[in-house]
C-alpha cells in the first residue's frame, strides 16, 4: 500500500481458519459476552433495588459495571460476527471506532478506580467528614469528570495514533484493532510513530496508580492504629474487593501490552488481548459479589422477596 488513502479496511487474523473452530469461537465468545452482561447487570439491578446500597461506594460500583459492559462490547461482538460470517475484515472507520471506544472505557475505568480509592480513603481516614465530602453532588461530579477526561484522552489518543499513513500490510495479528500492532503498519518507524498517544496512556495509568498506592498507604497506616482486631478486619474488608479489581486491571493490561509489543508475530498477542479485554469485565462484578457482605445480603433479600411473591 503506497499511502493512507488506499487503506479502506484491515484484516483481523482471529483465532483460527478452520470453520468448525470458528463456530466454536463464536459460541465461546457468545457465552462469555452474555455472562459479562448478566453479572454486571446483576450488580446494577441489586444496587438500584436496595435503598440501603444507595451510598457513594455502590454508586461508583454501578458506574464500574456500566463501564465493564461497554468495555467488553467494543471487541467481542465484531469478533463473533466475523467468526459467524467467516470473514476477517474490519473497515478503516470501524477500526478507528474500536480504538476510540476502547480508549474511552479503559481510561474511564482507571479514573473511576482512582476515585473509588479516594472514597475508601475518606471513609477510613476521615470518617467524620465522609458525608460532607462524599455527598451526592460530589460523587456525580467525580463520575462525570472521569467520563469527560476519558473522552478527551481517547480523542487525543485516537487522533495521534491514526495521524501517520498506513502503507505496509493491513493485517493485524489480533481479534480487534490494537494500537501497538496498528503502529507497526504505519509508513513511519513504529518506534517513533504514535509516541504522543502512548505517552498519554503511560502518564494516565502511572498517575492514577500512584494516587491509588498513596491512598492505600494512608489507609493502611490508619487501619493499623485501630485498637480492635475486629475493627481492623472490617475496615480492610471494605478495601479488599477494590484492591483486587485494581490489581487485576493494571496487571493484565500492563503485562498484555508488554507481551504484545515484544511478540507481535506469534500467537501470544491473541491470548494477551483476550486476557485484558475479556477477563476484567467478567471478574470485576464477581469479585465484588463474593467479597462484599452488603451485596450478598441484598441478594438474599431479593431472592426471599421473589420466592415470597411467587408463593
Amino acid at each position: 500500500m503506497s499511502n493512507q488513502t488506499t487503506v479502506t479496511e484491515f484484516l483481523l487474523l482471529g483465532f483460527s481458519d478452520v470453520r468448525n473452530l470458528q463456530i466454536l469461537h463464536f459460541v465461546a465468545f457468545l457465552t462469555i459476552y452474555l455472562t459479562a452482561l448478566v453479572v454486571n447487570s446483576f450488580i446494577i439491578m441489586v444496587v438500584s433495588l436496595d435503598h440501603h446500597l444507595h451510598t457513594p461506594m455502590f454508586f461508583f460500583l454501578v458506574n464500574l459495571s456500566l463501564l465493564d459492559i461497554g468495555y467488553i462490547s467494543v471487541a467481542i461482538p465484531k469478533s463473533m460476527a466475523n467468526s459467524l460470517q467467516n470473514t476477517r475484515l474490519i473497515s478503516y472507520s470501524g477500526c478507528v471506532t474500536q480504538v476510540f471506544l476502547y480508549a474511552v472505557f479503559a481510561a474511564a475505568e482507571i479514573a473511576l478506580l482512582t476515585v473509588m480509592a479516594y472514597d475508601r480513603y475518606i471513609a477510613i481516614c476521615q470518617p467524620l467528614h465522609y458525608e460532607r465530602v462524599m455527598n451526592k453532588e460530589a460523587c456525580a461530579q467525580m463520575a462525570t469528570s472521569s467520563w469527560i477526561a476519558a473522552i478527551v484522552y481517547s480523542a487525543l489518543h485516537t487522533g495521534s495514533s491514526f495521524s501517520s499513513p498506513f502503507c505496509q500490510f493491513n493485517v493485524i495479528n489480533q481479534f480487534f484493532c490494537e494500537i501497538p500492532l496498528l503502529l507497526m503498519l504505519t509508513c513511519s518507524d513504529s518506534i517513533y510513530s504514535g509516541v504522543f498517544s502512548l505517552a498519554l496512556g503511560v502518564i494516565l495509568v502511572v498517575s492514577c496508580f500512584v494516587f491509588i498506592v498513596v491512598s492505600y498507604v494512608q489507609i493502611l497506616k490508619t487501619v493499623l492504629r485501630i485498637p480492635s482486631e475486629q475493627g481492623r478486619k472490617k475496615a480492610l474488608s471494605t478495601c479488599l474487593p477494590h484492591l483486587t479489581v485494581v490489581s487485576l486491571f493494571v496487571c493484565t493490561g500492563t503485562f498484555a501490552r508488554l507481551q504484545t509489543t515484544s511478540a507481535a508475530d506469534s500467537d501470544l498477542p491473541l491470548v494477551m488481548g483476550f486476557l485484558y479485554a475479556v477477563v476484567p469485565p467478567i471478574m470485576n462484578p464477581i469479585i465484588y459479589s463474593m467479597k462484599n457482605k452488603e451485596i450478598k445480603a441484598a441478594l438474599r433479600k431479593l431472592l426471599v422477596w421473589k420466592l415470597y411473591s411467587k408463593n
